[in-house]
C-alpha cells in the first residue's frame, strides 16, 4: 500500500486518534478503559452506519446483534466451551445467523416500519434477557466473566484498539469492493438498481449480515471488558445509542462513528459527574447540531474550512486507459428478420380503468421503433409492462422467443432489456464513471467479491470507459453526477441503459427538458444505437420522432390505432383525430356558444420572460403570458411542452429560475404557494386531488374562505353534486369529482383559476356538464385551461396560447385557432403533406 493510500484510508486515523488518546489518559494516570469502550463503540457506530450511510436503512434496533452477542460469549466461556478469545467467534457467528433471519423477515420492508421492525426484536430480546433470571441473571446480569488471555486492562485495551482497526479497514475494504459499490446505488435510487439487474432484497440482506458481524463482534468486545454482561444494552432507551453517535459524528463520513462514540462517551462521563441528570445538558448540544450542522462533527469541520463533500469512500476513479475500445453492442448479431420482443393481446386495467388493451407489437433488432400518442394514451403503461415495473392483466411479452410476461425486473434487465426512465434516474451521489461502473458490473456475474477493490477489475473499468465514449462523456467521467447539466444527465442514462449489456433499449422522454443543442445530440446518439440496438422510444417531440424513427405505433386511450412507417403514420385520419380530435369523434361535440364581443377587463396576471425547469432542466424559457379579468383563455401544447410546468409556475410550487410573474399589480416571486392562492389563483389540478374520505360537502367547507361562492351557489352551477352532497369523495365518479375540484376553486374564493385538462377521462355527457359550466363562469372569473384537444376547449375561450418545447409559438383569438385548421396541424398535431417529405429529407442528410 502507498503512503497516499495509507494516509486516504480512515482505519490509519482511527488507529492515531485511539493511540494518541490511550497516551493521553495514560499521561493522566486515568483508567484506560474509558478508551477502550470508545473504541468498541466506534466499532459498533460503523457497523450501524454500513446500513445508514452505505446503504440508507436506519435501524433503531441494531442493539439485539450487540446484546445478544454479548450474552452469547459470556454463555460461551462460563459454560466452559472454550477460552474468551474463542467465545468472539462463537458471538460473530451468531450474531451472523440472527442477522440472516432476522434480515429476511424485516427486509420485506423498509423505512420506518424496517426501523420499527428491528427496535421490536431488540426490545424482544430485552424482555427475555431481563425476565429469564435463572439462565441471564435478569436484573443483575451475569457478572465475574474470566479474561484469561489477557493479563491486565492495558493489554486487554491494546488488543482492542488492533481488531477495532482491522475491522475499519475490513469495512473501508468492502465499501470499495463491488459488493459495496452495489450498497451506495441501492442507498442512491434503488429503483434503478433494480433495473439494472440487481436483487436489492438480497443487496440489503447481504449488507444487514455484515452489519450484525461487526456489531455482535462489538458487543462480544463489551462482555471481556466488563468481565460480565447486562440487559441494558438491548432496552429501548439505549437501543439508539450507535445510531445516536454515528448521526453525531457524521452518517456520511467514514469516520463519523469515531467521533461521534468519543464526543458521546466523554461527554457522558464529564457531565454524568456533574448531574445524574446529564441528559438535559447532552441533549439541547445533540439539537444545535442536528439544527446546525446536519452532516454531524465532521461535517462541521469541513465547513470551518470551506469544504463539504462526503467521505465514506474515496473519491478517485480508475485512470483513463491511453485508448478506449470501442463499445460493442450484445445483440450486433441478432436476426433482423426475426422480432426480439413480441406483445401479444397485452392488457391492463387497474378495476374499471383499462389503460392498455390487446397491443399486438413486434420489435426488430436495428430498428428505432417510436410509441407516441396524446396525454392519457397508455405509453407509460406499456412501458412499464415491458420492463416488468407492472404486471399485465392478460396477454403475453416473448423475448428472443422465451415468455417473460412474469418474469421481475431485475431478471429481464439480466436477460437484455434496458429502460431509461421520463424522468431522470441515476445515481445522483456517485461519480458519472461508478454511475456506468455499476450498471457494467450488474453484467459480470464475477463482480460480486466483497474484498476486492472494484477500481481494480481491469476488464470491468474497461467496458465502462468504452460506454463513456459511446456517449461523449468520457471527459467528465470524474465529476460528481449532482454536478451534471441536465443534457449530460440524459446522455448518462443512456449511457447506464447501454452498460448492462442491453439488446433492447426502452428510452422513455429522453429528449425531455432539453434545450435544442441538447435535443440533437441525444437524437444523433438514438438514431446511432438503433443501427446497433433495438431501440424503443416514447417521445412527445412528435416532429422529430418522425424525422429518426424507422417505425412508428400509435397509442390512443390504450389501443393501437396505427402502426407503420412514420410518412404514412402522420397521414392515418385515425391518428389525425388522435391528437387534434374530429367532428365524427365519439365524444361530445364542443358547444355551440358565441364568444362575447366585449373589451378586454383590466390586466391581472402578466409574466415576462419566465424560464422554469426541473433538476437543472429548463421546460419553460423565456414564457410571456397576459390574462386579463373575467377572461377564458386555452393553453395549448403537444405533450411535455411545458403546460403543466407553466401552472405549477404560476402557483409557486415550482420556482422561476428567471424572469417576473405579478399578480393583481403584486409580484409573485418568492411568495409560498399558499400565499399565492390567498391572493385569488387557484389551481384545479390533473388527477382532481380531493380528500377521499371527506365528504363533497366537507371537501369544500374545508376550501371555503369569506368572498368565495357559497354552497348553494355551487350546487346551482353543478346539480349533480347537491344530490351528492354527503358522499365520501373516494366514492364518487371521475366525473363527480372533477365538479368538485372545480367548486372547490370556486369557493376559495378565486380571481384566477386554472385548470389542468379538466376533461381528461371524462364520459361525454359529463364533458358537457364541465363546459357548460365552464362556459358560464366565463366574464365571472378569469380561467386559464389546460388542454390536449383543441377542438374541445376553443369554442369556450376568448383567447390562446399555444406552446412549443416551452416557448409560445401562438398568441392570439381562440376562435381564429379554432378556424385554422393548417395551423392547429402545424403546432398541435403531427407533420404532414410537404412538411413531413421535407423532414425526412433533412434527417437523411
Amino acid at each position: 500500500m502507498s503512503m497516499a493510500a495509507l494516509v486516504r484510508n480512515p482505519a490509519f486515523w482511527a488507529a492515531l486518534t485511539l493511540t494518541a488518546l490511550t497516551l493521553i489518559w495514560l499521561a493522566l494516570s486515568a483508567p484506560v478503559s474509558l478508551i477502550t469502550q470508545i473504541a468498541i463503540y466506534t466499532l459498533y457506530g460503523a457497523g450501524v452506519n454500513l446500513l445508514v450511510g452505505y446503504t440508507g436503512l436506519v435501524p433503531f434496533g441494531a442493539s439485539v446483534f450487540f446484546g445478544c452477542a454479548s450474552y452469547a460469549s459470556a454463555f460461551f466461556v462460563t459454560a466452559g466451551y472454550g477460552n474468551d478469545i474463542a467465545s468472539l467467534a462463537f458471538a460473530v457467528i451468531l450474531s451472523a445467523a440472527m442477522a440472516l433471519v432476522i434480515g429476511a423477515v424485516i427486509l420485506r420492508r423498509t423505512g420506518l416500519y424496517f426501523s420499527l421492525l428491528t427496535l421490536a426484536f431488540s426490545q424482544i430480546a430485552f424482555e427475555v434477557a431481563f425476565k429469564w433470571t435463572t439462565v441471564t441473571g435478569g436484573e443483575n446480569g451475569l457478572q465475574g466473566i474470566a479474561r484469561r488471555s489477557f493479563a491486565n486492562d492495558l493489554s486487554f485495551h491494546a488488543f482492542v484498539v488492533v481488531t477495532v482497526v482491522a475491522c475499519l479497514w475490513l469495512l473501508w475494504r468492502i465499501a470499495h469492493s463491488p459488493f459495496g459499490r452495489v450498497l451506495q446505488a441501492v442507498r442512491d435510487n434503488e429503483h434503478r438498481a433494480r433495473s439494472l439487474g440487481y436483487n436489492v432484497y438480497r443487496v440489503r440482506l447481504g449488507a444487514f449480515i455484515l452489519t450484525g458481524v461487526f456489531v455482535g463482534y462489538s458487543g462480544a468486545l463489551l462482555t471481556l471488558m466488563l468481565q460480565g454482561v447486562y440487559a441494558n444494552n438491548l432496552n429501548w432507551q439505549h437501543a439508539g445509542d450507535s445510531l445516536l453517535m454515528t448521526v453525531l459524528g457524521g452518517i456520511h463520513h467514514a469516520l463519523g462513528p469515531l467521533w461521534g462514540a468519543i464526543a458521546f462517551i466523554l461527554l457522558e462521563d464529564r457531565l454524568s459527574a456533574i448531574t445524574e441528570n446529564w441528559w438535559l445538558i447532552f441533549a439541547p448540544i445533540l439539537m444545535l447540531f442536528a439544527l446546525l450542522s446536519p452532516e454531524g462533527i465532521q461535517g462541521l469541520v469541513q465547513r470551518l474550512f470551506g469544504r463539504s463533500h462526503w467521505t465514506l469512500v474515496r473519491n478517485t476513479i480508475p485512470a483513463r486507459p491511453a485508448l478506449i475500445t470501442p463499445f460493442e453492442s450484445a445483440a450486433i448479431n441478432a436476426d433482423p428478420d426475426k422480432p426480439l420482443l413480441q406483445t401479444r393481446k397485452l392488457c391492463k386495467q387497474f378495476g374499471n380503468l383499462v389503460t392498455a388493451r390487446d397491443i399486438d407489437l413486434d420489435v426488430h433488432p436495428f430498428v428505432l421503433h417510436s410509441i407516441i400518442g396524446p396525454n392519457g394514451a397508455g405509453k407509460t403503461t406499456f412501458f412499464n409492462m415491458l420492463s416488468g415495473s407492472l404486471r399485465p392483466s392478460s396477454g403475453g411479452i416473448l423475448f428472443e422467443g422465451n415468455d417473460i410476461t412474469r418474469a421481475p425486473v431485475h431478471v429481464r434487465a439480466r436477460l437484455g432489456i434496458g429502460r431509461s426512465f421520463q424522468i431522470l434516474s441515476v445515481f445522483p451521489n456517485l461519480t458519472v464513471f461508478e454511475n456506468v461502473r455499476i450498471a457494467v458490473q450488474a453484467e459480470r456475474r464475477g463482480a460480486k467479491g466483497l474484498f476486492s477493490d472494484a477500481h481494480e477489475l481491469a476488464g470491468i473499468n474497461d467496458r465502462a470507459w468504452s460506454v463513456l465514449d459511446a456517449v461523449g462523456l468520457a471527459d467528465q467521467a470524474a465529476d460528481s453526477c449532482l454536478n451534471l447539466p441536465h443534457g449530460a444527465k440524459r446522455l448518462l442514462e443512456i449511457g447506464i441503459t447501454l452498460a448492462i449489456n442491453s439488446k433492447l433499449l426502452l428510452l422513455d422522454e429522453p429528449l425531455a427538458g432539453l434545450a435544442e443543442s441538447d435535443r440533437v445530440l441525444v437524437a444523433d446518439l438514438i438514431k446511432k444505437l438503433s443501427k446497433r440496438h433495438a431501440v424503443v422510444l416514447i417521445e412527445h417531440d412528435i416532429d422529430r420522432v418522425l424525422a429518426i424513427s424507422d417505425r412508428i405505433s400509435v397509442l390512443h386511450q390504450g389501443r393501437l390505432i396505427a402502426d407503420g412507417r412514420p410518412a404514412d403514420v402522420a397521414k392515418h385520419p385515425d391518428v389525425i383525430a388522435a391528437y387534434l380530435g374530429a367532428a365524427d369523434d365519439k365524444r361530445t361535440s364542443p358547444i355551440e356558444s358565441e364568444r362575447n364581443v366585449r373589451a378586454p377587463g383590466r390586466l391581472l396576471l402578466e409574466a415576462n420572460g419566465v424560464a422554469c425547469g426541473y433538476g437543472g432542466s429548463t421546460v419553460l424559457s423565456n414564457l410571456d403570458l397576459r390574462i386579463h379579468e373575467g377572461e377564458a383563455v386555452a393553453l395549448l401544447g403537444r405533450n411535455g411542452v411545458g403546460k403543466t410546468t407553466t401552472l405549477r409556475c404560476l402557483t409557486g410550487t415550482l420556482p422561476a429560475v428567471a424572469g417576473q410573474i405579478s399578480f393583481a399589480g403584486k409580484a409573485l416571486g418568492g411568495l409560498k404557494p399558499y400565499e399565492i392562492n390567498r391572493l385569488g389563483i387557484s389551481l384545479v389540478p390533473e388527477g382532481r386531488r380531493l380528500f377521499p374520505n371527506l365528504t363533497v360537502t366537507e371537501n369544500l367547507q374545508l376550501a371555503s374562505r369569506p368572498g368565495g361562492a357559497s354552497l348553494e351557489q355551487v350546487f346551482e352551477l353543478f346539480p349533480r353534486l347537491l344530490t351528492r352532497q354527503k358522499a365520501k369523495a373516494e366514492n364518487l365518479s371521475g366525473g363527480e369529482r372533477q365538479m368538485v375540484a372545480i367548486a372547490r376553486a370556486l369557493v376559495v374564493p378565486s380571481k384566477l383559476i386554472l385548470l389542468d385538462e379538466p376533461f381528461e377521462g371524462l364520459a361525454p355527457a359529463v364533458i358537457k356538464e364541465v363546459m357548460d359550466a365552464l362556459a358560464k363562469l366565463r366574464g365571472k372569473v378569469a380561467m386559464i385551461i389546460v388542454e390536449h384537444h383543441a377542438e374541445t376547449v376553443l369554442p369556450i375561450v376568448d383567447r390562446a396560447y399555444v406552446l412549443v418545447n416551452g416557448q409560445i409559438a401562438f398568441e392570439g383569438d381562440a376562435g381564429r385557432l379554432e378556424r385554422d385548421h393548417d395551423l392547429q396541424a402545424r403546432l398541435l398535431g403531427v407533420v404532414q403533406g410537404d412538411e413531413l417529405e421535407a423532414t425526412l429529407k433533412r434527417a437523411a442528410i
